[in-house]
């Protein structure tokens, strides 16, 4: 598997995950070159590059003059992600629901890091995966990031058993400025077109919107969820 990019080779070098080495562009300097050194500090071996080596090697030729070479990405267990909510006094665990593009899903991880959340629940099918892609729009944060794959029916259930209180974001549902937040909570956004599916959003406690005051009547998936999510956090 390929990390691209200068901020996701440098977050996968300082999470100390396993590289088997990374490819740089020739009289690299700069970020490029504090990359190289953080590597060597680490005993991975540095290669150098022509640019347009690199753009062969790249998936969409965004690398930014850095790739590194990691194993396949390892997803987390639901345990591993409730193991990190009992660490914590205030909870915030992300079900994203049918989200197929992987710029959604990389800035997606991406909120969910940047808020504190303990974990990021997917879908086994019709959802995008954690790719070098989504690593590379994560900024990095998909490293750090726990992110699961299980039917998200049977993740509801384990949720609300936990203590989770469960909430669908659709455009249809209450005002989320008026909701207080219990400490165990999990956001469930939708997919690019479809929303959260009806036959997952009827396991839902309740659904929550964010009101529209323009003339397009909807939001990015992970715009939508970075308000939702900071609201969360701001009412604890």
């Amino acid at each position: 598997m390929k990390v691209e990019g200068r901020n996701a080779v440098s977050e996968v070098l300082k999470s100390e995950k396993d590289v088997y080495r990374i490819l740089v562009e020739t009289g690299a300097t700069g970020s490029l070159a504090k990359i190289v050194a953080l590597a060597r500090s680490r005993n991975i071996k540095v290669q150098y590059a022509t640019k347009e080596a690199l753009d062969r090697e790249s998936e969409d030729k965004r690398h930014q003059g850095v790739i590194a070479y990691v194993p396949d990405y390892t997803y987390a267990s639901l345990d591993d992600i409730l193991a990190v909510a009992g660490e914590q006094g205030h909870s915030l665990i992300i079900l994203a629901d049918g989200v197929e593009d992987v710029h959604n899903l990389g800035s997606i991880i991406r909120v969910a890091e940047c808020a504190g959340a303990c974990g990021v629940v997917i879908p086994r099918d019709k959802t995008a995966t954690v790719t070098d892609a989504v690593i590379r729009i994560s900024a990095g944060a998909a490293e750090y990031m726990k992110v699961a794959r299980m039917p998200l029916k049977m993740c509801i259930e384990a949720l609300r058993d936990a203590g989770f209180w469960i909430y669908a974001l659709e455009a249809d549902g209450e005002s989320i400025y008026s909701e207080e937040f219990p400490a165990r909570t999990a956001l469930i956004i939708g997919g690019e077109d479809t929303g959260v599916r009806k036959t997952v959003r009827e396991y839902a406690d309740k659904t929550l919107s964010l009101p529209l005051r323009g003339h397009v009547n909807s939001l990015n998936a992970s715009v939508a969820l970075g308000i939702a999510a900071y609201e969360v956090t701001r009412k604890w």
